[in-house]
């Protein structure tokens, strides 16, 4: 079953016992638009990519500190990787549920098939709590780093700490 609400989404956390905060805030698209909210812990907010390798056989969702710039030659050759770039809007709905502009590790509770690989930064684990969208950009979701490494294990996709 898809998770399509941010409701969805709490009510898989607290059946989890995840404790977690929500911040409620007008749609937003991008990281600029999310500074612009002036939440506090923004530098806690973390970026997400879906991305792709050129023969569309390897999936991964990548989570860096939302400053950071990820150059895909440089990831490739971290992890192995034929050529990557960005999965098209798509496959973003086909494997995690998830429109453009709400991006999360949260939708990998869609990946049914556990296909969808998760890279996490390396600078994520030294945090205490990220902000992530719930499947949607009306809110950003405060969650502890480990709890949503448990519930990406949890959901059975691979996790991979690399340094970005």
């Amino acid at each position: 079953m898809k998770t399509t609400t941010k409701q969805e989404v709490y009510d898989i956390l607290k059946g989890m016992n995840i404790n977690y905060e929500v911040t409620e805030h007008k749609p937003v698209y991008t990281i600029d638009e999310m500074n612009e909210l002036g939440m506090k812990n923004i530098d806690k907010v973390i970026k997400n990519l879906f991305i792709r390798d050129d023969k569309k056989k390897n999936y991964y969702l990548v989570l860096v500190q939302k400053d950071k710039t990820v150059n895909l030659n440089k990831l490739r050759e971290t992890i192995g990787s034929r050529r990557l770039s960005f999965a098209s809007e798509e496959d973003l709905e086909k494997y995690l549920g998830l429109k453009k502009g709400a991006v999360s590790p949260l939708g990998i509770l869609n990946d049914e098939n556990k296909f969808v690989k998760v890279i996490i930064d390396n600078d994520i684990k030294d945090l205490e709590f990220v902000g992530v969208h719930p499947v949607e950009n009306t809110a950003t979701v405060w969650i502890k780093v480990e709890d949503l490494q448990n519930l990406i294990k949890k959901n059975g996709n691979s996790i991979f700490f690399v340094k970005i």
